[in-house]
């Protein structure tokens, strides 16, 4: 833990902001299903308190991104196949859904934000950014549930894409599916035409192909350092 009297590196600030940055590397694959999240070290890189930390810690655990073990500490999460199925079933049935109230409801502005998407998406693959390229993704079936202002199924939905980055993490054997894929594009279509049976149909296949994608079979994610992830020495 760090001395009060020094610096605070530009890390620094409250437990949401801790939470957000965490969040934000697990979701990208840069922290790894069953990596350990010590306290100290936590606190060390993004220059604040114990108490934040737990806060922060709390906080994912909350959402479900980390499982809190007694006597054992933090660790991120580790869905089980059963799991990755029940959420990809669970998205299944309300994605397709949401996709058709969006195409209902969409405007020239919502075509705007969903294309930056796509190109941030296409960016970080041509980057090679795989990690950040599958947060990207699931952000734009969260941006489709915007459009589609249903706020309380739309919470679901990030709950879900949130556990999809992590079943992502743990069970994906194609990788190639997300360049291979263009339903998004595709979506993007359905939604600029105002067509909600297509953009259901393209909804539906895609989350099919999805969870084709996954290798369900138990196995274990290497461990990463959080110092290596965050960029401290």
């Amino acid at each position: 833990m760090r001395d009060s009297a020094s610096p605070a590196p530009p890390f620094a600030g409250g437990s949401g902001h801790v939470a957000e940055q965490l969040a934000q590397a697990i979701h990208e694959h840069r922290i790894l299903p069953g990596a350990k999240l010590s306290e100290d070290e936590v606190g060390e890189i993004f220059g604040v308190s114990r108490t934040v930390v737990r806060a922060a810690l709390q906080q994912l655990s909350h959402d479900q991104l980390i499982t809190l073990k007694r006597n054992r500490g933090a660790y991120v999460a580790q869905p089980s196949i059963r799991e990755a199925r029940e959420v990809f079933e669970a998205r299944a049935l309300l994605e397709p859904r949401t996709a058709r109230s969006a195409a209902e409801r969409s405007t020239p502005a919502d075509m705007t934000r969903l294309q930056a998407h796509i190109d941030a998406e296409h960016a970080a693959l041509g980057a090679g950014a795989v990690g950040r390229a599958v947060y990207l993704s699931g952000q734009f079936h969260i941006e489709i549930a915007r459009i589609a202002c249903q706020d309380t199924i739309r919470d679901f939905i990030t709950q879900l894409v949130a556990r999809s980055s992590l079943i992502i993490a743990l069970y994906w054997q194609r990788r190639s599916a997300l360049c291979e894929s263009h339903a998004h594009d595709a979506l993007m279509r359905a939604l600029a035409a105002h067509d909600g049976a297509l953009a259901e149909e393209v909804m539906r296949g895609h989350l099919l192909d999805l969870l084709s994608s996954l290798d369900l079979q138990n196995r274990a994610a290497p461990p990463r350092s959080l110092h290596e992830v965050f960029g401290k020495p």
